[in-house]
């Protein structure tokens, strides 16, 4: 069997977490979104993206403080990305700091190494 790239195992991760939006468990679907964000924090187009799906969730569930802690990030991923400058492992919701790296999970790990293989 094919391993998945990286970019497919983001993609998978956000599928979820739609898919778990779409059945209402928005608990669910917020962690997927955070395995995205740790997977795809070195790519501009996906690290700014799953902010933006993230805004999108915040707004949803009416939260305000994720709304407003995702267009921080957005920006911060739109303009810091390119230069290399994002705490790895950091999930990025607005629960945990911008800039405050964080442990990333085995799986997660496994598949980043993976990727720079």
């Amino acid at each position: 069997m094919d391993k998945l790239t990286l970019e497919e195992h983001i993609e998978s991760e956000i599928a979820f977490a739609a898919e778990l939006s779409k059945a209402g468990d928005n608990t669910a679907a917020f962690h997927h979104l955070e395995r995205a964000h740790v997977l795809g924090q070195a790519s501009t187009y996906f690290h700014t993206r799953v902010h933006w799906l993230m805004l999108k969730h915040g707004i949803r569930i009416g939260d305000r403080r994720e709304i407003a802690g995702q267009l921080l990030r957005i920006a911060g991923a739109a303009t810091k990305t390119p230069l290399g400058v994002y705490p790895l492992g950091n999930t990025g919701g607005a629960n945990v700091s911008p800039i405050k790296p964080m442990p990333v999970a085995d799986d997660l790990a496994e598949m980043l190494r993976e990727a720079r293989r």
